[in-house]
Order: structure tokens, then C-alpha cells, then sequence
């Protein structure tokens, strides 16, 4: 529309400088040479325009011919262009389709037209990748990081072929030089500051961290969270040796991520050795109430050395009402309060702690259970019971990364060397559950009860505690002297049947479930009693 418009503006300003001119009539006389014209003015104009117009065309003509070897020159290698184009399009094409032969025709075809261009070189990497020949890829990757123009590229390839061969001393060094030559590139600067976190170059690490911010390749939010992570990491790595420079990396962290648990613990711990308990307290209630943690509990325990049990028992019952949403009822609050109950003899304090966890009981809560019964009134059976139940019962949260589940917290995940990959989270129902766990019904087809543990006796009159839903007991009833053995065998543990690992331990850490029991299938001998049940422990 606008082309449109211009060019009626420009019709109409020439009708009006033509009707202009006309208006105005007038003689224009030459004479040169002898020679004498006279003519209006308007023919004197059309005269003048007809002489510029051939002088233009006479120009053109010969600008052309002076030109002509360049303007050949640039045809043939228009067409030269296209041909290349064309050969590196199917490159491509057949490297992206997996046909190897295709790609390296079209390949020889590209370096024969268009020798040494960028994209030729790219084409010929990739088709020694696809053909298998690392060699020559790396060689042709290595060629295209000596020229300016496809550096970054080569590097890029020689990077990804080191880590193909698992040589990351070249891939560091490789992401490194990137970096250096493009701060802004975002493979390249991810690189360089895993391969420092992974060898626990942590100021090396924080120094490739700001350079990322710096050039805008992560948001301000996740910079500040890998920030203290990597300062947690330092001040750990400096406890042994400089704790008062540990305390203050911790506190920097704690300045960035006040809800980071691991700095918090670091933090608080090593505040209250100093005698700082007031800020080491406030430190370590901010971090509970945005994650619950059991070394929080345990560090807020502990913060006064000389306190006795019962007084950690009262600072942890009051940390717990700081818990999110139901304070107390938390699951970590109510088995922190359980555990310092316990260890200051407090056992009915401890119960009614665990007791809203006891309907689906974790393994944490079995074991802390089975050790409430034998602490208190020494009942093995009872504490068999549950030591039974928490190699059934689901698994507690744990440190967990990539599928890797780790005891303590760390840094980086030891799997992918992704940072601030451990999360406080409950592992992956695939890692070791899905492993046989025994069943009475694997022992006996008949309909008689089976022994699930075999408690020590107990007088008849004594009624079973009623604090918690612990399995019931079975007995079987009493049977004649002599009774005789079943004559069929258990149907997990025929005579060619091979032995595979057993349950070892017999009693886990509560923090610590250990790992899932395996099943043994050796048959375990009849009891001398008469009576046939299933033994669980040794």
C-alpha cells in the first residue's frame, strides 16, 4: 500500500512539473561553433533527458564488459554454492536417517566442491562419528578448534569424544578452554563447574559459579541456592581442621538458604561449641520449621554439653511445636521426641510420641518401637515383634540423588555430578523392594496358625500391653508329645535349592534402616518342643 501510495505521489508530482513548464513557454537559443539553435524550452528539456538517458545506457554497457571476468567468476561460484549446499543438505539428511554410506558420498562430495567451509568439516565429524571412527572424527573436530570461526565447535566435539573415552582430564580441559573463549556459552561454563565440584575444587567451583551469573546462564535464585551449597561444601571440608572459618562459610550459606539443612546443622553445632547457643538455637528453629530433619534434633539436643536427659527432652519437645503444620504430630518431631525420651529413661513419654505413627509404621518408628520394649521391661518377644515389622515396613526418607541413597548429605550426586542434587525424600520404590520377603504361607498349607517369633513364656494371666497395635502373638495349641513332623517339606527350601544370602543383622540403627532383607531359604530344624513354626531370628 505504501509503494503504491509512492508511486502515485511521484505520478502526480511530474504531471505537475510538466504542466508547470508548459505554462511557462519560453526560447532557449545556442550558438557554438557557428552554429545558432533556437527551440522552446520544453523541447530543450526532453532533449536534454534523452542525452542522460543514452549516456546511462552507454555506461551500463560498458561497466558490464569491464566487469565481466568478476561477474563469471561470482556465477561459477554461485553455482559452486549451491552444489555444496545441495551435498551438505543430504549430508545431513543421511547422517540424521543413519545411513552411513549416503552420508559419506555426500560428504566426499562437499569437501571436493566446497573444501575447508565450515559446514563440510561438520559433515565429515559427523559421518565418522556415525561410520564409528573416533579417530577421525576427533582428528576433524581437532582441525575445525584451530580455526577461528569453527572453534567452539571443535571444541564442543572434542569434549563430547572425551567423554566417550572417559577421559575426563581432556573433557575438563576442553570445557575449560571453552569457557575461556566464550564466558556466555552455557555448555561449556555447566562443564567447568561440575568438573570442579566433582574434584572438590569448591573456590574453583564458586569462582565458575559467578562467572555463570555473571553472563546470565542461570537466574538469580538458583545462583544463590548453588552458592550456599558450595559454601556448606567448603565449610565441611574445612571443619577438621579450621573451624572458625567453617562457621563462617556456614553462615554465609545460611545468609543465601537459611532452610539448608546441612549448613544449619554445620552451623548451630559449631556455633554451640563456641558457647553462642542463643544464635546457634534461632538458627537451627528457622531450618526445622521449613524442613524437619533428624540431625537438626539431635544437634538442638546437644547444643549445652552438660545438660542432662531430661533437659535435652524438654529442648526437643519444644523444637517439635516449631515443626510446619502439625508441630508435635510431625512425623520427624514425634520420633525425635520419641528418641530423647528414650535415651532419658522417659518411656511413656516416648510412646505417646510414636503412638499416631504406629497405624502405618515406617521402619524408623518398628525399630524405635522394638527398642522401647526391650529398654523398658526387656521383653524380647515383643521387641522381636517389631524388629519383624520393620524389615516389612516401608522406608524412610533418606539423602537421595539419582537413585543413589547416601547416609549423609552431599554436594554433589556421585551418579550424574549434577550439584545440589540430594534431596531429603523418601528413595525410589525399585531400589531393593522388590526383592521375596518369606511368608507362613510358603511353610504350611494346612489351616494352623504359624509362629511368627517365639517370645519367651509368659504367665497366662498377664494381659498383652494395649498402648500400641503391635501384631498379636500366635501360639499354636498345645499338641500330644508325640506329635510326629509334617512329612511334606517347605515348599522354599527343597534339598537342591541354593543358598542365597542371609539376614545378617539383626538390629539397624532407627536412623539407618540398612539395607532390605534377602530371605533365607535354608529349612531351619523343627523345634524340640513339638511345635513348628517359622524362625526370623537367630
Amino acid at each position: 500500500m505504501i509503494r503504491v501510495l509512492f508511486y502515485l505521489a511521484l505520478v502526480a508530482l511530474m504531471a505537475f512539473g510538466v504542466v508547470w513548464v508548459a505554462d511557462r513557454p519560453g526560447d532557449v537559443a545556442i550558438t557554438w561553433q557557428g552554429y545558432h539553435v533556437e527551440t522552446s524550452v520544453m523541447v530543450a528539456v526532453v532533449a536534454v533527458a534523452i542525452v542522460v538517458l543514452i549516456g546511462v545506457m552507454v555506461w551500463s554497457i560498458v561497466r558490464t564488459v569491464l566487469r565481466s571476468p568478476d561477474l563469471v567468476a561470482m556465477f561459477l561460484s554461485h553455482r559452486r554454492g549451491v552444489r555444496g549446499y545441495l551435498a551438505i543438505s543430504r549430508g545431513l539428511v543421511a547422517v540424521g536417517s543413519g545411513d552411513a554410506r549416503a552420508a559419506r558420498r555426500a560428504a566426499d562430495e562437499a569437501e571436493r566442491i566446497a573444501p575447508g567451509e565450515p559446514l563440510a568439516l561438520l559433515l565429515n565429524a559427523q559421518v565418522a562419528q556415525l561410520s564409528g571412527d573416533r579417530a577421525a572424527a576427533e582428528n576433524t573436530f581437532r582441525a575445525m578448534a584451530d580455526r577461528a570461526d569453527t572453534k567452539l565447535l571443535g571444541l564442543r566435539g572434542l569434549y563430547v569424544e572425551a567423554q566417550r573415552r572417559k577421559d575426563a582430564v581432556a573433557a575438563r580441559a576442553y570445557a575449560e578452554e571453552a569457557a575461556k573463549a566464550a564466558p556466555a556459552l552455557g555448555w561449556a561454563g555447566q562443564a567447568a563447574l561440575e568438573f570442579r565440584c566433582a574434584a572438590g575444587d569448591w573456590a574453583g567451583a564458586l569462582s565458575a559459579l559467578d562467572r555463570n551469573s555473571r553472563y546470565g546462564l542461570i537466574d538469580k535464585t538458583e545462583y544463590k541456592r548453588q552458592r550456599a551449597v558450595l559454601l556448606t561444601a567448603r565449610a565441611l571440608a574445612a571443619e577438621e581442621g579450621e573451624r572458625d572459618r567453617a562457621r563462617s562459610l556456614a553462615l554465609d550459606a545460611l545468609k543465601l538458604a537459611p532452610e539448608l539443612v546441612p549448613a544449619a546443622e554445620l552451623a548451630g553445632r559449631l556455633l554451640g561449641e563456641a558457647g553462642e547457643l542463643r544464635r546457634a538455637s534461632r538458627i537451627i528453629e528457622r531450618a526445622w520449621a521449613a524442613h524437619p530433619h533428624p540431625d537438626l534434633a539431635d544437634t538442638y539436643a546437644h547444643l549445652r554439653p552438660g545438660d542432662s536427659a531430661r533437659e535435652r527432652l524438654a529442648r526437643v519437645q519444644a523444637l517439635a511445636l516449631k515443626a510446619p503444620g502439625e508441630g508435635a504430630r510431625h512425623v520427624e518431631s514425634a520420633l525425635a521426641v520419641a528418641r530423647t525420651a528414650l535415651d532419658a529413661q522417659e518411656f511413656a513419654v516416648a510412646r505417646n510420641a510414636i503412638r499416631p505413627l504406629l497405624k502405618e509404621p515406617t521402619q524408623r518408628v518398628a525399630a524405635l518401637m522394638a527398642e522401647i520394649e526391650e529398654r523398658e521391661s526387656g521383653d524380647e518377644g515383643r521387641a522381636r515383634e517389631w524388629m519383624g515389622r520393620a524389615l516389612r515396613a516401608p522406608r524412610d526418607p533418606a539423602w537421595t540423588a539419582d537413585g543413589f541413597v547416601s547416609d549423609r548429605w552431599m554436594p554433589v550426586s556421585p551418579v550424574s555430578g549434577r550439584l545440589d542434587a540430594f534431596q531429603w525424600k523418601v528413595p525410589l520404590a525399585e531400589l531393593g523392594d522388590a526383592r521375596d520377603v518369606i511368608e507362613g504361607d510358603d511353610f504350611e498349607d494346612d489351616d494352623r496358625p504359624v509362629v511368627v517369633a517365639a517370645p519367651p513364656a509368659r504367665p497366662p494371666e498377664l494381659p498383652a500391653r494395649s498402648e500400641e497395635p503391635a501384631p498379636p502373638v500366635t501360639t499354636l495349641p498345645e499338641a500330644p508329645p508325640a506329635l510326629p513332623a509334617s512329612p511334606k517339606p517347605p515348599k522354599i527350601a527343597p534339598k537342591n535349592a541354593q543358598r542365597v544370602e542371609a539376614v545378617i543383622p539383626l538390629l539397624h540403627v532407627p536412623d539407618d534402616p540398612g539395607p532390605e532383607p534377602t530371605p533365607d531359604l535354608e529349612p531351619e530344624p523343627e523345634p524340640p518342643s513339638g511345635s513348628r513354626g517359622l524362625r526370623l531370628f537367630k
